[in-house]
């Protein structure tokens, strides 16, 4: 995580000031259900939010866990710094580490995914809109970077949209999944502490309770939520070189918007590079990055060990605040991004007719001649468009066999562009409903 692909809002739920923030509103809400219960004596639950408004002191903190090498028992001293020795003798009562690390980890994921789903919606209308505009706007569709039959530029942002359509529905899922909190105690017994504060503190924060924790909760959970964020990063690469491609100078079909100033290269003036989604390619490599770490957090050792806790202490933020700015850049660009139509008809042209081979092969079958014997007739001539450049209609009306089994008007009526996009709202139909 570098201040260069980092928002602000999302930066803020990692900041150490935030983090000891959440633990405080942890140790408080558990206090006020202990005092409920009368385990502990009201007037120590309220004294503990006497630090509702205190601004603590990273560094201080800092400062006592070099001692104490242990950051929860570091924090915990400092809030008596505020609250007084005596007032704060029951905070923590019953609880161990985790209840605190785990729960506030769990409710930095909610929060980082809430934002994460309305980065999502801002893709999603941008992909709408421009599949909207660009509905009936045809190109040419490849397979195996070869030119195949036609397509529309709207097909291609209504496919991106339906992917991150389902991105969407994941992400909501992996909230669901992650929104979780455990206040167990020591291997998750609750011995020490009624499972009654669990509740209180968990409703408070917006969570619901670990069916059944460890000392830890699940780290399945959390392979679930990262492996949805590499899920993402990979959609958004496939935006990214979808444009990349037609960027291409051979292509040239769409490109990113080159900003008034903007450079392309130091020592070409004439450059103009597809730099933010070669940007979003890499970025998504650094998500991706943080899901076997994820995966590999599953296993611990009987009901806990802290193997995991180094890794979550750099993969939650990172990947987070690097999927977040990758979505934004991702929307900019699908947003601003320039389509060149004529630029599409001149790639379809560019093998005269070419991309209409299947739809004459089927004619030829449908006319009763064998399926071997067609692609036969048909792959000839094609073979000629692709070593002479000429046009194909023209090859198959000079092929007698052609005319014999089709007629003339047989072979031009299959060289109508409106044929490959007569489904084009039933498409759009299913996808934007």
């Amino acid at each position: 995580m570098i201040p260069r692909y980092a928002r602000p809002a999302m930066t803020q739920i990692w900041e150490p000031a935030t983090k000891f923030r959440i633990w405080y509103e942890i140790e408080a809400h558990a206090c006020d259900a202990m005092a409920d219960l009368g385990v502990i004596p009201r007037e120590n639950a309220d004294a503990v939010w006497k630090a509702r408004d205190v601004e603590f002191d990273v560094a201080r903190i800092d400062e006592i866990e070099a001692v104490t090498k242990h950051d929860v028992i570091a924090f915990l001293t400092h809030l008596a710094e505020h609250v007084g020795s005596e007032e704060a003798r029951f905070v923590h009562q019953g609880m161990t580490s985790s209840d605190v690390l785990d729960t506030c980890l769990n409710v930095q994921l909610v929060r980082a995914a809430d934002i994460l789903i309305e980065d999502l919606d801002n893709l999603l209308a941008a992909l709408k809109k421009r599949a909207m505009e660009h509905k009936m706007t045809v190109r040419v569709g490849r397979s195996h970077g070869i030119h195949a039959e036609p397509t529309t530029m709207g097909l291609t942002f209504a496919r991106f949209y339906a992917e991150m359509d389902r991105n969407r529905a994941r992400m909501v899922a992996a909230r669901d999944e992650i929104a979780t909190g455990a206040i167990s105690g020591a291997v998750g017994t609750f011995a020490n502490i009624d499972p009654a504060v669990e509740e209180h503190v968990c409703e408070k924060l917006g969570l619901h309770p670990e069916p059944i924790s460890t000392q830890v909760i699940p780290r399945d959970r959390h392979a679930m939520f990262f492996a949805v964020l590499g899920v993402i990063a990979s959609s958004i690469e496939n935006v990214a070189i979808e444009i990349r491609h037609m960027q291409r100078t051979e292509v040239l079909e769409g490109a990113e918007f080159f900003s008034m100033g903007q450079k392309g290269s130091s020592a070409m003036p004439h450059k103009k590079n597809p730099v933010l989604t070669e940007n979003l390619t890499g970025l998504a490599r650094l998500v991706r990055m943080t899901v076997i770490p994820a995966m590999e957090n599953v296993a611990l050792w009987h009901e806990r060990d802290i193997s995991h806790s180094s890794v979550e202490r750099g993969i939650g933020p990172d990947a987070t605040v690097t999927l977040d700015f990758a979505l934004n850049r991702l929307t900019g660009v699908v947003d601003k991004m320039l389509i060149f139509p004529d630029n599409m008809l001149d790639n379809m042209n560019k093998f005269p007719g070419l991309v209409m081979s299947q739809r004459v092969l089927l004619a030829l079958t449908q006319a009763g001649v064998s399926r071997e014997d067609a692609y036969s007739m048909v792959q000839r001539n094609a073979l000629k468009v692709w070593e002479h450049r000429v046009d194909f209609r023209e090859e198959l009306l000079a092929d007698e066999e052609v005319v014999a089994a089709l007629g003339v008007d047989g072979i031009n009526e299959k060289f109508d562009m409106d044929y490959h996009t007569k489904h084009v709202d039933t498409i759009f139909k299913r996808v934007f409903g």
